[in-house]
Order: C-alpha cells, then structure tokens, then sequence
C-alpha cells in the first residue's frame, strides 16, 4: 500500500505521513523503502513510500482506533480480490479439471523455458564479460524494439523523467540493487553563472540485463 492511499484514507496530508514513515525509518522499525513516483497529471517526481502489509500496519499503529479500522479494512478488501480470483474445487472431478488445465499450462510454459534457454545463456554469458550498456543496446541484445523496452522501464519503475526533461532517470532501488547505473559526464562550465555541470545516462548494469533476459524468457517482458 503507497504512502499516498494511506494519506487519503485516513485524511491526512501526505507530507505528514512521509514525515511518520522517515522517523520509523530512522527507527529501523520500517523496512520498507522510500521511492519516487511520477504523477500522471504533471509529469513530476514525488516521494513516497511503497508499504507491506505489517510495515503499513505498524506505520498507523500510532493513530486513533477509527483511522487503524480504515486501514484493516482496505486491506482485507486488496485480500478478498486475491481470493475471490482463487479457483478452488469443490469435487473430484473439479480438482481433475484443475490439475489437467494445471499440467497443460505448465508444459507450455516449460517449452517456452527451452525455446528462450539458448538466448538466455547467450545474455548472461554477455552481461558477464561486459559493463553497463545504455537501453538502446541492451534493446537490441534481447531482440525487442527500444521503444518496447523503454515503455517497459518506465512502467515497471526502473526508469522515469523529471517533468521538462528528456532525459531518463533509474529509480534509486534499481540502483540500489545493481540492475542499473547512472554515467556521470562533465560538461562546460555555465557561461552566465561559471558554474560546473554535469549530465548523466542511464545504463543497463551486466546484472540487469540477465534479469531483463529471464523476463523476456519468462514472457513477462
């Protein structure tokens, strides 16, 4: 559950439970981290918090009775879904169904498995004996089209743009983790200020790409 879902559902100012969740943080209490998200409507970046289950329930452990039911309440509804989406047999004959429907799915997603082991390999032994490569390229050794692949990215939180900028930007857990990089460039000082700049690009680290590899295997990407 976001910091921001919780800020609506119990009415109060998202700064407010940002600032709850850094002083847990600072605690060591919550393990959950701090990462941005783009807001759809402006194209900016904003902090929030991405929350489990116990991390959320021991953030609002601290506010009244009426706000922690709210809380409880939003989760056993995200629950119910999970489990109103659960085939369970009733018979043996709905439980031979299952298993039947089970094991088909399970040989064509082995296939699947041997068709894409070949390229998987080919992937990590190259990510094994390279750097990091931009996206374009890391595109182009996994077979899709870049535009694919940046799409991707971006909805799957490795990557975002700040708003009026260009250029592409990784979320810091992917950094964190080591499936990407920034490559830091020095450019020209400011003619108006004197001040140093710098630019920088994002790039697919060796790790990364053998993930992005098992994706595409697993036809998740």
């Amino acid at each position: 559950m976001s910091s921001r879902e919780i800020a609506e559902l119990t009415g109060k100012s998202h700064d407010n439970v940002l600032r709850d969740a850094r002083a847990l943080v600072k605690q060591g209490v919550l393990k959950s981290e701090e990462t941005p998200y783009t807001h759809p409507q402006n194209g900016q970046a904003y902090p929030e918090f991405l929350l489990s289950q116990r991390d959320t329930l021991v953030l609002v452990s601290g506010y009244n009775a009426q706000l922690r039911a709210k809380i409880i309440d939003r989760w056993q509804e995200l629950e119910g879904r999970v489990v109103a989406h659960l085939q369970v047999p009733t018979n043996f004959a709905e439980a031979l169904r299952l298993a039947a429907e089970q094991a088909e799915q399970n040989q064509q997603l082995q296939q699947v498995i041997d068709h894409q082991a070949p390229k998987v390999a080919a992937i990590k032994r190259l990510a094994a004996a390279g750097g990091a490569i931009c996206i374009t390229d890391a595109a182009k050794h996994l077979q899709l089209q870049p535009s694919k692949l940046f799409d991707w990215l971006e909805q799957h939180r490795w990557i975002y743009r700040r708003k009026g900028s260009r250029r592409w930007i990784a979320f810091q857990p992917r950094i964190t983790t080591g499936l990407m990089k920034h490559k830091v460039t020095d450019l020209k000082p400011d003619p108006e200020t004197g001040l140093d700049r710098a630019a920088f690009d994002v790039l697919v680290t060796p790790k990364g790409l053998s993930r992005l590899a098992e994706l595409h295997a697993e036809g998740s990407l």
